[in-house]
């Protein structure tokens, strides 16, 4: 089985790169499954809508994930109303129903959960309780959790904590691809952050300019997406028969 994982899309120009991507890399990759985090795929690139997310479906992504932008441009009631659009299990607002999802393909049956950090984001329920909750109640040993957090640590902590439980953890939401696609010990697929499909000259998706305006001069500054070129970040995880992880590749277009 092989998951096909996109990093964080950014605004119209990630959009744009799926639309004409997605399903090319699916068929070279020989995708199973495609998950994509979509919330800052608004064309303000902050959010996701009811009409961004049935955008991203109908170009190929069977599982949408999202973070701590969940609610910028939604309401709970899109992941109350949409089984394969997930939030964070462990946000406060959120039922715990609306972070995790069953997708069945052929005889396979594959259990998506989105959990969110702690460190440095909003404040959310314990990612690791959240985990073990979530577990009791998925239905096959083909477990996928989108990890979205700041602290590198804390991704790598909660990796290690479900190593063998979960057959992959990919952390999302720095934008920012890391170069230590890996298997865990115990046989879980880990990349710390599988990136960003977005405007490639930016800062992790502003324009520059803006954001060297608010880092100078720590004073508010509206952002703007970049309109530079797109590029796709993300990963492909190949399991076993059992839910082990068996190989790990990046993603870079």
């Amino acid at each position: 089985m092989k998951i096909l994982c996109i990093g964080d899309i950014v605004g119209d120009a990630g959009v744009l790169a799926l639309h004409s991507q997605l399903s090319l890399l699916k068929k070279q990759y020989e995708a199973d499954l495609c998950i994509v985090n979509g919330e800052n795929a608004d064309s303000s690139g902050v959010g996701l809508s009811q009409a961004v997310a049935e955008e991203l479906q109908s170009i190929g992504a069977d599982i949408i994930t999202s973070g701590n932008h969940a609610l910028r441009k939604a309401s709970p009631t899109l992941y109350e109303e949409n089984p394969h659009v997930l939030c964070p299990a462990n946000y406060y607002w959120a039922q715990k129903e609306y972070g995790m999802c069953h997708y069945t393909f052929g005889r396979y049956v594959v259990c998506v959960m989105n959990i969110a950090g702690i460190a440095y984001l909003d404040a959310a329920r314990s990612p690791f309780d959240t985990f073990d909750e979530l577990y009791e109640t998925a239905q096959t040993p083909f477990i996928i959790v989108d990890f979205h957090a700041e602290s590198t640590a804390e991704k790598l902590a909660f990796a290690h904590y479900v190593d063998g439980r979960a057959s992959v953890v990919f952390g999302t939401h720095t934008h920012v691809q890391t170069n230590d696609a890996q298997i865990l010990p115990n046989g879980t697929g880990y990349v710390t952050d599988i990136g960003m499909t977005g405007p490639t000259q930016s800062v992790i998706g502003v324009k520059p300019e803006l954001a060297i305006r608010k880092q100078k001069l720590h004073m508010p500054v509206r952002f703007e997406v970049a309109n530079t070129l797109p590029a796709i970040n993300g990963a492909v995880f190949t399991l076993d028969d059992n839910g082990e992880c068996i190989k790990v590749s990046l993603v870079q277009l």
